[in-house]
């Protein structure tokens, strides 16, 4: 199968890099390779490459700038995903679109959230996630959009200057005094375990909105005083209020989701968060 991963160099692209199976022929595309707001590039690199899947782990993810910058995430995050799901229209391809759980937040539900919930973005950025989420899905059948949730993987976040995990570590090596948020909850997500996922799903054929985290749940502070535990640390580790935070951008207090569908399948044997991360540890660099 040929397959155009676009956003190869960033943390979930690179996992998906180093884990495709060798029977798929991967096309790695980075932003050099692909402007994804550019009607010529989109169509060129469709041109060159003739791809019969499409993998999009392009966004405008940095959050607070999303606030400010609010054409600019629509432009990447929704009508970016439009010319990437009529591209792959046009030529019969299936498209791969990654979202997330920062559609959700709005609402008072406190269970684990199904793909049959109602969205309700609490920020600019995931209101343009779920704009690209409907484009996708009223103009092309052939399609998995993938909501997951707390990132991290060896690959990093260069937009972000890293991932949580390692900003943690670094603060903690450093003696820093660390104040982690203890009222928003998540499922931290180890992106091969995401990967993985995302690599049998597309064998399936089975097209629609999937959630594909980790098990469990914990909140920032919990998953940061998980990592000094297991990498050994005793840092000065305290646990504050959102609002302690003055953010552009409302964060989710509750965005833990269920994997409903893809047990449906028989494919929901993601590892528990804890486990994941302590592969995490042991994996990376001294």
């Amino acid at each position: 199968m040929k397959i155009m991963l676009i956003g190869c160099t960033g943390q979930l692209g690179t996992t998906l890099m180093e884990s495709a199976p060798p029977a798929h022929e991967v096309v790695p595309l980075a932003h050099t390779n692909i402007e994804v707001t550019s009607d010529a590039s989109v169509r060129a690199a469709f041109d060159r490459h003739v791809p019969q899947v499409v993998i999009n782990t392009s966004a405008f993810h940095r959050v607070d700038d999303c606030e400010v910058e609010i054409n600019s995430a629509f432009e990447v995050n929704a009508l970016a995903v439009r010319r990437l799901a009529l591209a792959c229209r046009d030529r019969g391809a299936t498209l791969v679109h990654l979202s997330t759980d920062y559609v959700f937040g709005g609402g008072s539900k406190r269970a684990p959230l199904t793909e049959t919930d109602l969205p309700q973005p609490l920020n600019v950025y995931g209101a343009s996630k779920l704009a690209g989420e409907h484009l996708v899905a009223a103009l092309l059948p052939q399609h998995f959009l993938i909501r997951s949730c707390g990132l991290y993987g060896g690959g990093g976040s260069k937009s972000k200057g890293g991932n949580f995990v390692e900003t943690m570590l670094r603060k903690a090596k450093a003696g820093e005094s660390i104040r982690v948020v203890e009222d928003q909850v998540l499922t931290p997500t180890h992106t091969p375990e995401l990967a993985r996922k995302l690599w049998q799903l597309v064998e399936t054929k089975e097209y629609g909105l999937y959630h594909i985290t980790c098990q469990g749940e914990c909140s920032w502070y919990e998953f940061a005083a998980r990592i000094f535990e297991l990498a050994g640390l005793k840092p000065d580790l305290l646990p504050v209020a959102s609002t302690e935070f003055h953010t552009v951008a409302r964060r989710p207090p509750y965005s833990v989701l269920d994997n409903a569908r893809l047990r449906g399948l028989g494919l929901d044997d993601l590892k528990p968060w804890a486990e994941a991360l302590a592969d995490y540890l042991r994996m990376r660099p001294a």
